[in-house]
């Protein structure tokens, strides 16, 4: 059986405890993660501070050149990761899968590299020049999520150490293997203690993001991880970029072509499983065009083949794990015994957190399916009659992540996103990211923003350099 380790000042370190990995499609063994002491955070975080202001001082110019060979050692990893991806996580390496994540790891790696934040004269007149220079924070604890392991560990790891930070990251302790295989091979190419790791449950990523050294939290994951972070955050007084999943609420408006849209709200629904924070897990459709968007739906799902990801023909693969797996299928047998119409599709396999693709018709708000986040399979559709009525639907949780209008009328669309409470508002489209586009939650899905320049900004401190003339 294989044993996994972390990375401290560029070695990989022996851990005295460990535990056993399992694959949730097959129940197969994976090997055995490194399971880290608090005393391992002191180490891991001394690491990273030493080598902080070394790193610092690299030009602009090569620390953009070594993280563009980051983004050549996982293209030239791609594969061999994203089928660890799909042993320990569930996706399928195909589709919307385990390459797709890895194309991403690829992808955000590359645009910050490219990207520059040089120094902005913000003032100056006949008596003084002011000038602000974007400096690093220091060491940036990174707290990683197990839904796509490898590519929000990239969103992380890449814009802080692009902008001269150091980095500890702590992977899921559902999904550690990938994760510390893609932090390995990444340090192939950096400098030692740039990127570290430790690894472990809760009480790891406590020690970690209430550490004194730590100068900045970058967690994606629950709401009530979140609320903790920030309690722990008081004993350094980092500051914190938070993404805190989300309830996503799509609304379909009068008039709209059902097989124009279905595909985009199926993989808007269903990607990963549902396993993302940003997919919809509220649709909201218009009593003209209920029944047909049900039916498209209904006909996708039942022709998409769900099994272990291996098999490169399957595009719907398990749940990661027991907890999710089980919050499900309470959720779904809650609507049922309200009187909602619940539809399940597919051959679900026997073994591993296999759930059938679910579309839970005439739902409505106040199902706990409906206002819980269920992270999973099981889309709740609601009917609506008013505009007035879906917006202040789509509005009423606390999350407020992502949303999405979908019409054959954009302009009217345009109109109605300006109206829905969320980071991000996509139109006939859901869960669109794009290495550019800043991202980030509203209310309780969290504060700050990852992504494109603001992404590099929310890494860094301002300095003024203020010359008197």
């Amino acid at each position: 059986m294989q044993t996994y380790s972390n990375m401290v000042s560029g070695k990989l370190v022996e851990a005295t405890d460990h535990q056993e990995i399992f694959n949730p499609a097959t129940g197969a063994s994976l090997g055995l993660a490194p399971l880290s002491q608090e005393s391992d955070v002191d180490v891991a975080v001394e690491a990273a501070r030493r080598a902080q202001g070394e790193w610092a001082r690299v030009s602009d110019q090569e620390r953009r050149a070594i993280v563009s060979r980051v983004a050549q050692v996982l293209e030239e990893n791609a594969e061999y990761l994203a089928e660890l991806i799909t042993r320990e996580q569930g996706k399928p390496l195909s589709g919307f899968g385990s390459r797709f994540e890895m194309q991403g790891c690829v992808a955000w790696t590359q645009v910050p590299a490219a990207l520059e934040l040089p120094p902005e004269v913000v003032h100056e007149d006949d008596t003084r020049k002011d000038v602000m220079h974007r400096v690093p924070l220091g060491v940036v604890a990174a707290i990683a999520p197990w839904n796509w392991p490898l590519m929000i560990a990239t969103w992380q790891i890449i814009p802080a150490i692009r902008m001269g930070n150091t980095v500890v990251l702590k992977p899921s302790e559902y999904t550690p293997i990938a994760t510390l295989e893609m932090v390995r091979l990444i340090n192939q190419v950096l400098p030692p203690g740039v990127l570290n790791t430790v690894s472990g449950d809760g009480r790891i990523g406590a020690a970690l993001t209430s550490h004194p050294d730590i100068d900045k939290i970058m967690f994606t994951g629950s709401e009530s991880t979140g609320r903790k972070i920030i309690g722990a955050s008081s004993s350094n007084l980092a500051p914190i970029t938070l993404e805190l999943g989300g309830n996503d609420a799509a609304v379909v408006l009068p008039g709209t072509d059902a097989g124009a849209i279905a595909e985009g709200l199926f993989w808007g629904a269903f990607l990963n499983m549902g396993q993302t924070c940003a997919c919809i897990k509220r649709l909201y459709v218009h009593d003209d065009v209920y029944d047909a968007v049900v039916s498209a739906l209904s006909e996708l799902a039942r022709k998409m083949p769900i099994g272990d990801g291996m098999n490169e023909s399957n595009l719907i693969g398990p749940l990661q794990n027991e907890m999710q797996f089980n919050k499900v299928k309470e959720l779904v047998a809650d609507a049922k015994e309200q009187g909602c119409n619940v539809m399940e599709f597919g051959q679900v396999p026997e073994g591993g957190y296999f759930l059938p693709l679910t579309l839970v018709s005439e739902a409505r708000d106040g199902l706990r399916l409906v206002d819980e986040e269920q992270f999973g399979p099981a889309l709740p559709i609601i009917r609506y009659h008013e505009l007035e009525e879906v917006i202040a639907s789509a509005n009423r949780l606390d999350a407020a992540l992502g949303a999405s209008v979908w019409a054959s009328d954009t302009d009217y669309a345009q109109t109605v996103a300006a109206q829905i409470e969320a980071g991000t508002v996509w139109i006939n489209q859901h869960g669109a990211i794009h290495p550019m586009v800043p991202f980030g939650g509203n209310k309780a899905s969290g504060y700050g923003v990852e992504f494109g320049v603001e992404g590099l900004k929310a890494v860094t401190q301002p300095r003024i350099i203020s010359l008197k003339k």
